[in-house]
């Protein structure tokens, strides 16, 4: 007598996971307001509701949260890069372990957002249609460089998808 098995597995990423993931970027920021004073509760409630809103679309190509001095970014900012896992998987980190006592003197508040591949493939006026949904307008810039290395350090997932975290570390 012979058994035979299968299983099949469907993953549908929803805004349940896209807010899983958003809430520990949150909680990151959160973090650095409570070292660095800034950012604020506003701005940290609407960054965690345009990453949100980028995760669910499946638009982020990366985000970057921290300080920058002279057009750079130093010590402490994190940059989160999305990714499909593509039927793999993936830590789901705690978030945390954003470094306390950096030199932020001079240095301002900054983010920085870069569009998936997906995104540059939408016309114009789905771009703009989408836009229409988020808590701020971001305007064009060039991206910051970086004042030492970043080092990986997170990886948050849910659904099929992650959000790698890597931390800005001076030399």
């Amino acid at each position: 007598m012979s058994y035979s098995y299968s299983f099949s597995e469907s993953a549908t990423f929803t805004i349940t996971h896209a807010r899983h993931m958003a809430a520990k970027v949150a909680t990151d920021l959160k973090r650095m307001q409570r070292f660095y004073g800034s950012p604020s509760d506003a701005e940290i409630a609407d960054y965690e509701a345009e990453v949100t809103e980028f995760l669910k679309a499946g638009y982020l190509g990366t985000v970057t949260y921290g300080f920058r001095r002279n057009g750079n970014w130093i010590e402490p900012t994190l940059r989160y890069t999305a990714r499909d896992l593509a039927g793999g998987s993936a830590n789901d980190d705690d978030p945390g372990r954003v470094r306390a006592n950096a030199d932020v003197s001079g240095a301002t508040f900054y983010s920085y957002l870069t569009y998936s591949l997906a995104w540059e493939q939408l016309t114009h006026a789905a771009k703009d249609a989408f836009k229409t949904q988020l808590p701020f307008q971001r305007s064009g810039a060039p991206e910051p460089g970086i004042t030492g290395y970043l080092s990986d350090d997170r990886t948050y997932s849910s659904g099929g998808r992650a959000l790698n975290r890597a931390s800005v570390r001076s030399y």
